[in-house]
């Protein structure tokens, strides 16, 4: 049971990967180019990647494009959609994904000087 005096975390990342399930082909890479053009539409960060995609922003607005992002893909004519993903908060700073990947590579220099 939900109570509707807490709220969802101000900020988020999540790292989902959609999956077309049941398509006469094994490429996906037309669903995701779908995916992609609603995303920059959006207006929130993002970031594709090999296995999926990066978003960023309030918990509603990345909760709420990731079911878009069904709807549009059940559009094309996909009867299901499977999505896994990985979301993480923080409420000591405020930090991009970008940050974060930005981090290892310093520390990653760091060592190789």
């Amino acid at each position: 049971m939900s109570s509707p005096n807490i709220e969802t975390p101000a900020r988020c990342y999540a790292d989902f990967c959609l999956v077309p399930v049941g398509t006469a082909n094994v490429s996906v890479a037309e669903e995701v180019a779908e995916v992609q053009r609603l995303l920059k539409a959006s207006g929130l960060t993002y970031t594709m990647h090999s296995a999926g995609t990066t978003v960023e922003g309030s918990w509603d607005e990345v909760m709420k494009v990731i079911g878009q992002a069904h709807t549009v893909v059940h559009n094309t004519g996909v009867l299901r959609v499977q999505t896994s993903m990985r979301v993480g908060t923080r409420t000591d700073k405020s930090q991009t994904a970008a940050q974060k990947v930005k981090r290892v590579e310093d520390i990653l220099a760091k060592n190789e000087s």
